[in-house]
């Protein structure tokens, strides 16, 4: 049976005012599953005022109170665990075992940290003589939190919580491509009984949605995770009226491998980082720097440990890789591969498509692909490619290791294996990246703030820092004499 999604707008589930739909695809199999409303700059401005009118009332609430509503809805969501996991593998391709380890348990994490937060976010005071001088961290009102579709629901979570916690009322925009959970979660939040009106969602294209949400005048905020192109065009938009703006962006990891690098787990690490969720993560570590002593033995091995991915069926136990999660997404890829061996690039593995027996022989299949023999200024090793292709680069000294890690637009994450520890901390602090790894990949931390430099990215989500983002900071001073 296909799915009917919704938009949620002011505690209702509603079809798109103009009555508009649009396909959601299996990746795995090519297949409609689902539709989801069309939605249009009507329904962002139903929703805008659905959320200003929830807003007096939710931020009034007691922190404690706003608290007890996420951890409500964070109950709901693991007591459906099994449920949202395998939507969650169907909408984006990702294996089913991902989705139940990672995904949803973390946008329940996402919930209940938020939650917790929203009690410990406080305001600041300083005494001096005469005077008492302290800062009030208000909500700011109407905020838009727009996400992407490789980690749907993960990410989704991840902007939702702290605004729902700061006292801010929420309209969210899930990615078209992938909003089953999103939409999934808008139906647990009117069965816990959230207040109307204060998380809204709504469904649908950037320019029809994303670019009217954007631009309202009664959207005090915008947090977006996706493409570099996109994140400039909303930090555009949202200048010309001095609105907050927080932009997480694209990447083009670096993973720096030196010759003492700790060898216990250093190639299970590196496939990860390479090719988990089909290389669609943007914290994925899509270029590998091998110090030249070293280069034949990791290499060598990533081959090995790649070729014997198992790719396949995203419901099936022994799959560790599906599909990439659209066919344009696939046609992008593709195309990459073919400019990467035009630029001189050595397939050593993967460069082709593959078409898993049975059900899933018309999905969007990739093999895992490492590439060498590219150049540090090559397409290849400077643009984002989002999928799993990774590139190997050898160096031979520390300064060249760096110049090779930072020769890149991007600037979101980057990883180091070494067991000299003032190498790592030298190379960490000279990396020109918003995270840096030391001996491991996307060991994550919810209190840590997130975030890229360059084009990946503006401002900084998770912890305080997220918290402060969806509060505006009023001082207030007061004279003792």
């Amino acid at each position: 049976m296909t799915l009917r999604l919704s938009h949620l707008i002011g505690g209702n589930a509603r079809a798109a005012r103009d009555g508009a739909w649009l396909d959601v695809h299996d990746p795995a199999t090519g297949e409609v599953f689902a539709h989801c409303p069309d939605g249009s700059a009507d329904d962002v401005a139903d929703a805008v005022a659905a959320a200003e009118a929830a807003f007096p009332a939710w931020s009034a609430l007691p922190a404690s109170e706003r608290a007890a509503w996420m951890n409500r809805l964070a109950d709901a969501l693991e007591a459906r665990l099994e449920d949202f996991a395998r939507a969650e593998s169907r909408d984006a391709g990702k294996p089913l075992a991902l989705a139940r380890s990672l995904d949803i348990p973390r946008a329940a994490a996402n919930l209940r940290f938020f939650a917790a937060a929203a009690t410990q976010f406080a305001s600041e005071s300083h005494s001096a003589p005469g005077a008492l001088h302290y800062t009030l961290r208000q909500p700011l009102g109407v905020v838009a939190c727009i996400s992407p579709w490789n980690l749907p629901l993960y990410l989704f979570t991840w902007k939702i919580a702290p605004a729902l916690a700061a006292g801010n009322c929420v309209v969210g925009k899930p990615s078209e491509v992938t909003p089953v959970t999103a939409w999934m979660l808008g139906e647990l939040a009117r069965e816990v009984g959230l207040p109307a009106g204060v998380l809204n969602i709504v469904h649908g294209r950037g320019p029809s949605v994303g670019e009217p949400l954007v631009a309202h005048p009664r959207v005090k905020a915008v947090s977006f995770t996706g493409s570099t192109a996109v994140g400039l065009r909303i930090g555009e938009a949202c200048a010309r009226s001095l609105k907050k703006t927080s932009l997480e962006l694209g990447g083009k990891n670096a993973t720096l491998v030196f010759a003492d690098a700790p060898r216990e787990k250093l190639i299970d690490t590196l496939v990860r980082s390479a090719f988990l969720n089909s290389g669609q993560i943007c914290l994925c570590g899509s270029r590998l720097l091998v110090e030249r002593s070293a280069y034949y033995e990791v290499r060598d091995a990533l081959v090995a440990r790649a070729r014997a991915l198992v790719v396949g069926d995203p419901a099936e136990a022994a799959t560790q890789m599906g599909p990439v999660v659209s066919r344009a997404h696939f046609d992008k890829v593709m195309a990459c591969l073919t400019r990467a061996r035009e630029e001189g690039g050595r397939v050593l593995c993967g460069g082709e498509a593959i078409r898993p027996a049975g059900r899933c022989a018309d999905g969007w299949f990739i093999a895992p692909t490492v590439i060498e023999g590219l150049g540090p200024a090559c397409r290849s090793n400077t643009e984002e490619i989002f999928g799993p292709v990774v590139t190997l680069q050898a160096f031979d000294t520390e300064a060249e290791a760096l110049a090779l890690a930072n020769a890149t637009p991007y600037g979101l994450a980057a990883s180091v294996w070494t067991r000299d520890l003032a190498r790592a901390h030298r190379v960490a602090g000279a990396l020109e990246a918003g995270i840096v790894w030391v001996n491991t990949w996307m060991n994550r931390d919810l209190r840590t703030p997130f975030g890229g430099v360059k084009q990946s990215g503006l401002g900084r989500e998770g912890g305080w820092e997220a918290m402060r983002f969806f509060t505006e900071a009023k001082n207030v001073t007061i004279a003792l004499d």
